[in-house]
């Protein structure tokens, strides 16, 4: 009889910690490897003396798994969890306990369930980098906020985080008991990001997807998002573990697709739709943004990545054409300065408030 799995983390779950819990419950359990009968993980600690203090639970759980029924050998390692630069848990700044981590492994979880006083949840994505989704996202947030809803926005892009610059924040979320993550705010959004957990903001997040998976699952039900009326998650750009790891793990409003009017763009944004109908997902529709430059020296319209492409495809697939915005320096300059330009008046802002409105009408938002 081959072992499991299954069989393996049921046998160490049954091992009573002293302070509480089992190593399986409190995340103990790393790379879980089974070859024929050989078996092998490692116990990780949240620091190096609580590991030294660990042996001999270390010999408990080998022991339990060798004596499992077609166990041939098994071999435990312990290891600390990182306290240096990385996306561990703060103890200086913000006031955040020392023990809170980001990037678990995920808890299972039996199929989509709501997060406690979020009342929608809008996705923002992409098929490919560099169409402006976070842009995207970060206006309309504040578009919305503007318009009276309750936002939140979440940072989901976790590989490349660039919310916190585009709003203008960089204080590191408090955590008064080590679980609970208590959020930002700025513009009149209520703001999270894996950003706001590194050392600085040149730290790489170099994660496999059971550590992506489980940062995002703690980003949504871990952050005190307190009453929204929608959270905007900014997805990275593509169809990957991110975007699969939010539909399963809570219910969507609507998927907003931005995409560039070129062609090469539009091929990857069918991807991205048809991602989110596979997973029974609703698209909310489709937004075309660097639609068309206007010289502000001579207001000649120039439309650079081509013009109508999206809206085309949108009658084509029978989805929501959500409207057009610009591609404008205020824009890219705002940005940068950590106040977006739907924080302001012009052509651009008055752009990002026509597409909250249509958002908020459509019962997205």
């Amino acid at each position: 009889m081959a072992v499991t799995r299954e069989a393996v983390l049921k046998a160490l779950g049954r091992i009573a910690l002293p302070d509480g819990g089992d190593p399986v419950s409190r995340d103990l359990v790393r790379a879980l490897a089974i070859e024929g009968g050989a078996v092998r993980f490692v116990l990780e600690a949240p620091s190096p003396e609580a590991a030294r203090r660990m042996e001999g639970l270390r010999r408990v759980a080998e022991e339990t798994v060798r004596a499992l029924p077609g166990v041939a050998s098994a071999a435990v390692a312990l290891a600390a969890h990182a306290s240096s630069p990385g996306p561990a848990g703060p103890g200086a700044a913000g006031g955040a306990a020392p023990d809170l981590r980001i990037g678990r492994h995920p808890a299972p979880q039996a199929g989509p369930a709501p997060i406690p006083g979020v009342a929608r949840i809008l996705a923002v994505a992409s098929g490919k980098g560099g169409v402006g989704k976070s842009t995207v996202a970060s206006n309309l947030a504040v578009a919305l906020a503007r318009a009276g809803r309750r936002v939140g926005l979440l940072d989901a892009d976790i590989h490349g985080p660039s919310l916190p610059r585009m709003m203008g924040v960089s204080a590191r979320p408090a955590s008064p008991d080590g679980k609970t993550i208590v959020p930002l705010r700025a513009h009149g959004v209520t703001l999270m990001s894996i950003g706001l957990m590194l050392e600085n903001q040149d730290t790489a997040v170099i994660w496999r997807g059971p550590m992506l998976m489980g940062a995002l699952q703690q980003m949504l039900g871990q952050v005190a998002w307190g009453t929204l009326d929608v959270l905007v998650v900014d997805l990275p750009p593509g169809t990957g573990d991110v975007q699969l790891s939010l539909c399963q793990k809570v219910p969507l409003a609507g998927a907003l697709i931005v995409s560039t009017p070129q062609d090469v763009a539009l091929m990857d944004a069918r991807k991205a739709i048809a991602m989110f109908r596979q997973l029974k997902a609703p698209v909310a529709g489709l937004v075309e943004n660097m639609s068309v430059f206007v010289c502000p020296n001579c207001g000649h319209e120039s439309h650079i990545f081509g013009h109508g492409g999206v809206e085309a495809e949108a009658r084509r697939l029978d989805l929501p054409f959500l409207g057009a915005l610009p591609l404008a320096l205020e824009v890219r300059l705002a940005g940068d300065a950590g106040t977006p330009v739907a924080a302001g008046e012009g052509p651009s802002a008055a752009a990002y408030a026509r597409l909250a409105r249509r958002l908020v009408a459509d019962g997205v938002a």
